[in-house]
């Protein structure tokens, strides 16, 4: 089977339930630094060894395909979604991020980035995924995305810090 169609080599792409975008709107963008933002979680994944923390972020990685599968869809494919990020997800993140605070101790400052491998990588992912959270609220201003959509991404930024502090406190 060949990945490439043709399709997109005048600019545009397919979303999800067939109507096509110039590869440069907004919601290309938000839903492609999602992508990338999935990636570096996955570069971090690849370098801890705690299967617990492991578990989490894969976790994360597969709401992201879900969220990135919402922003790429259109009105007909939005309907034919199978799962889509809901508040008990956004729930969920909120007790990881309660969780990974307190095992990383009172907070003693502004974090630099780049004590370990491991947390510089989840550092670069929250704001990849901050990133994201800014184009999410531009497709905003001309394109309805639910709520649920907007929440997680803000808490998942907090969630990757809260991690990235674990990591850096529990390696020293």
């Amino acid at each position: 089977m060949k990945i490439y169609t043709k399709t997109g080599d005048k600019g545009t792409t397919a979303l999800y339930g067939g109507s096509r975008v110039k590869k440069d709107s907004l919601r290309v963008e938000a839903y492609g630094t999602i992508d990338e933002a999935n990636s570096f979680i996955g570069l971090a994944y690849a370098e801890i060894e705690d299967n617990e923390e492991r578990k989490v972020l894969e976790e994360i990685q597969t709401k992201l395909f879900v969220l990135g599968a919402e922003l790429a869809s259109d009105e007909k494919g939005f309907k034919n979604l199978k799962e889509i990020i809901t508040d008990e997800d956004i729930e969920k993140v909120e007790v990881l991020i309660d969780k990974y605070m307190e095992l990383a101790g009172p907070f003693k400052g502004f974090v630099t980035p780049g004590k370990n491998k491991t947390s510089a990588v989840l550092h670069v992912a929250r704001t990849v995924i901050r990133r994201a959270e800014r184009r999410i609220n531009t497709l905003c201003t001309e394109e309805y995305v639910r709520e649920q959509v907007k929440m997680y991404v803000n808490r998942l930024s907090d969630l990757l810090y809260a991690i990235a502090r674990y990591e850096e406190e529990k390696n020293i």
